[in-house]
């Protein structure tokens, strides 16, 4: 902390809170210590459910195509 592409990337995913769950890691805590010898440098990072998806910066097409592909196939 603090972290301002992090806070940048939530506001960018904001409009599609109702959509999905946003679970944030804090990787400097000793648990999470995977998720930081992997990502130390690549902040923030996103999965979607589960699978990468992409890092540093929101690539809003790449997350709208991908959640509408989960949507379709949950419906």
């Amino acid at each position: 902390k603090p972290c301002p592409l992090c806070d940048e990337a939530k506001e960018v995913l904001e409009p599609y809170k109702r959509r999905f769950v946003l679970k944030e890691v804090d990787i400097t805590l000793p648990e999470n210590s995977a998720w930081y010898d992997k990502y130390k440098y690549d902040i923030p990072v996103f999965h979607l459910n589960g699978k990468f998806l992409m890092k540093h910066r929101v690539d809003i097409q790449k997350f709208e195509d991908q959640l509408r592909k989960l949507e379709l196939q949950s419906a």
